[in-house]
Order: C-alpha cells, then structure tokens, then sequence
C-alpha cells in the first residue's frame, strides 16, 4: 500500500432505541445524567456504550448513528458528549428522508447504511439484517441483555474490517 494513500476507514452505525438507549428494567445501564442534565436527557444508554464506541474508533473505526427515530441530530450528538462520546455522523429518520427517501413514490428500507458507506450497522431488527443482504451492509443483530455485547461487536467489525481490507490485517506487508 502506498504511504500517500490514506487507508480505508471502516464505517460501523448504531441504531438507538433497544440497541443504545435501553430501559434498566431489562438492561444493564450507564448511570443516568446528574440533574438537571436527566431530566433533558432521559434515554439510558446500554453499560458499556461510551467504552466500545471509543474502542472502535481507536481502532481507526468511524462510528455513526442510524436510527428511525425523530430526534434531532443535535440531541443526539449533545446526549453521546455528555458521556465523554464524539459521534462521527448521524442519521436521523429526517435526514434519511431527505437524502435517501428523496420523495420518491415507492419507499425505500427505513435505513440504507450503504447509502452513507456504512460497511457495519449495529440493530435489533432481523428485517434490517435481510435488508443488509439486498443493499449491501453487514448487520449485527442485537436485543437481548449480553454482558459480553461490546467484545462481541468488536469481534465482529474486526472480522468484518479484515474481510473488507485483508491488506490491512496482514503485518508481514510491507507499506
């Protein structure tokens, strides 16, 4: 590989809602924000959420989130800051409407990660995964309460990544 050329960057998304933000009935959570920050930001994020998301962007990782949901980019970007997370892009389910949706008459999936090159897209919908297979994304489907998820999908976008990439992964190579 040529040192001018910078090397491809996995894109890994997240949708929110059972997938992030969980409700600690039924999940393990972050503690929730100090007042009054809780009562503006009321969703709870699955335990270990800030430290995987750090983790797949130290390991050169651009993580996004892609979700269906009406909350605003701001929101959203503002709720991750506040636990120490910089988000590298979201989709809403406004912008999917105005970048993929585009008016058209026949509708398209409620998510098309491959639309934004996300290689990896993180849901608890099994359509979303049959969805991967047609558009073009790899899916890790998610639901249920995991102690070892973050591991597991760190696993799986370096799996994914040295399938992606196989010069990347082999150290005898010389750049």
């Amino acid at each position: 590989m040529r040192k001018d050329v910078p090397a491809p960057v996995m894109r890994v998304s997240f949708d929110l809602d059972e997938v992030l933000f969980v409700s600690p009935q039924t999940h393990r959570t972050e503690p929730p924000l100090p007042f009054p920050l809780g009562l503006i930001f009321r969703e709870r994020l699955r335990l270990g959420t800030p430290g995987l998301i750090r983790a797949l962007q130290e390991d050169g990782c651009r993580v996004w989130i892609y979700t269906s949901s009406e909350r605003s980019e701001r929101y959203i970007r503002w709720l991750f800051r506040l636990y120490g997370v910089s988000l590298d892009g979201v989709v809403n389910a406004e912008r999917h409407r105005r970048e993929v949706q585009q008016g058209r008459r026949e509708p398209l999936p409620q998510k098309l990660p491959s639309r934004y090159r996300i290689s990896l897209h993180v849901d608890d919908e099994s359509v979303i995964a049959s969805w991967g297979r047609t558009y073009g994304f790899k899916t890790y489907l998610l639901s249920a309460q995991d102690d070892d998820w973050k591991e597991k999908i760190l696993a799986y976008a370096d799996r994914s990544r040295r399938m992606e990439h196989p010069e990347r992964s082999d150290p005898t190579k010389a750049e």
